[in-house]
């Protein structure tokens, strides 16, 4: 019953390739444990919990360690992409484009010239 009530953060885990996943169930509750490649898919999976259970779930215990903690993400750029449209995605502040941009001065030399299938690091902030 309660791994039926959080199939979509399994889903999800699957999804974003999660290593050394194991989940088991004892007494109701679900327990999770596994290796997120960066902080931005564990904050992914942990979004995905409550969103299932709330924002305190008693019925889950979840064990996320981040794999490249150096990072927030990585992020291969898609056609019509632009610093800004990232730093929005990731940090809900066009304006963090600048960060960005200093991440990845190695690859970029103008922060309004990027192209598709360029991996960017999306630092911690």
């Amino acid at each position: 019953m309660v791994r039926a009530k959080y199939q979509g953060v399994l889903d999800l885990g699957e999804k974003l390739n999660i290593e050394n996943g194991n989940i088991s169930e004892e007494n109701g509750v679900l327990k999770v444990e596994g290796t997120a490649a960066t902080q931005y898919e564990k904050n992914l999976l942990w979004d995905a919990i409550k969103a299932a259970g709330g924002d305190n779930p008693a019925d889950i215990v979840a064990n996320i360690k981040v794999a490249d903690e150096s990072v927030y993400a990585r992020h291969t750029v898609a056609s019509g992409e632009t610093l800004g449209k990232i730093a929005k995605h990731y940090y809900g502040d066009a304006m963090k484009y600048k960060q960005i941009f200093e991440a990845n001065t190695n690859i970029l030399k103008n922060p309004d010239v990027i192209h598709p299938d360029q991996e960017l690091v999306i630092p911690n902030l």
